[in-house]
């Protein structure tokens, strides 16, 4: 399955990469990947922590949203919260309507009170939508905000200067790896077939630093059309911890143990090795190794009667961009196989 966006000579020229995050769809889709099970490891902590501390005034969210689709309507790439909301709130009321009706018609018990009175354009219900967005944001966007504006400051200047020197086709395809771009047709991965030409209208790159999927499209009738798309290194964004650690966002994803086992492994230790430099027994040290396998961080390979475990080329780029830069983890290999000894060191 592939999305396929045919181009014009001229629909080249219309391709923007956007200048600033888009608060509404970077909260969107964060509530999308709070709700689903996936990358349990990377995200499960995360996962847990947002749901403890949602406030109930967060509530409606899932009257509007109450499976799998949600309202067209939600999607609003306004660079700032107020404009996003105020966008939402002058949506025209045929398109509010038909929405709400076509995420509900599925549903086997009918909406409750407020969304009939949202239905009918009713203020307070506008106030009760709004009020729980801004709850949202609040609890789940606002710490990271800076954060993530700095990450899309660096995205935003690395598709650039990749545009400067080779092409904007090249900056598509770095945008997207995997994805391939020929005679005029760019090519995504996705679980859905689905066929677009632009005709004349732009085509903006929204990354986003909360999902992992595949890439997203918004086609309004007339507008331009938006493609949310994964960027960062593939961790939740979490605000530096209060004692300034720079490990403490890996560690609010892994847990201290599993990722002070992903820093030792910048040289290839054995089981028994890295329960000695960690402190716990060979059973611990084996369980926590194959969590981190299990999610491609690590692999293991046998050497006689002992097995070896090393970064793969994820683990040392998630361990490099905890640090906030490089640090000594040995070169990255393809696959994450290539063995540099047997030794170990519990500095």
């Amino acid at each position: 399955m592939a999305i396929r966006i045919h181009f014009t000579a001229d629909d080249f020229a219309r391709v923007r990469f956007a200048p600033r995050p888009a608060p509404l769809i970077e909260l969107n889709v964060a509530l999308m990947k709070m709700c689903l099970p996936d990358d349990a490891l990377l995200f499960g902590r995360w996962r847990r922590r947002l749901l403890r501390s949602l406030p109930p005034a967060v509530g409606p969210l899932r009257d509007v949203v109450p499976g799998d689709t949600a309202p067209l309507f939600l999607d609003v790439f306004a660079d700032t919260l107020q404009d996003g909301l105020d966008t939402v709130r002058a949506t025209p009321p045929a398109l509010v309507r038909s929405e709400l009706a076509h995420v509900h018609a599925s549903r086997p018990a009918p909406p409750p009170p407020w969304i009939r009175d949202l239905h009918r354009g009713d203020a307070d219900a506008w106030h009760v939508f709004r009020r729980a967005q801004q709850a949202a944001f609040d609890t789940v966007l606002r710490p990271v905000w800076p954060l993530i504006q700095d990450l899309h400051q660096a995205e935003f200047t690395r598709h650039a200067l990749t545009t400067a020197e080779r092409g904007i086709a090249h900056a598509l395809t770095s945008a997207l790896p995997g994805s391939q771009l020929a005679n005029g047709i760019w090519e995504l991965d996705s679980p859905v077939a689905r066929t677009l030409t632009l005709q004349g209208r732009d085509l903006v790159l929204v990354p986003t630093f909360h999902w992992t999927g595949h890439p997203l499209i918004a086609d309004p009738p007339g507008g331009p059309v938006h493609l949310t798309y994964p960027a960062g290194t593939g961790l939740p964004p979490t605000p530096p911890g209060p004692g300034g650690d720079p490990h403490d966002a890996l560690s609010g994803v892994l847990g201290r143990t599993r990722t002070e086992l992903l820093h030792r492994l910048a040289d290839p230790h054995t089981t028994t090795q890295l329960a000695r430099c960690l402190g716990v027994s060979n059973a611990t040290a084996s369980a926590h190794t194959a969590a981190l396998r299990a999610a491609g961080l690590i692999t293991t390979t046998r050497t006689g009667r002992s097995v070896l475990h090393e970064h793969t080329a994820l683990g040392s780029l998630l361990v490099r961009r905890g640090e906030g830069g490089p640090r000594s983890a040995g070169p990255l290999s393809v696959g994450g196989s290539t063995l540099r000894g047997s030794k170990s060191k519990c500095d």
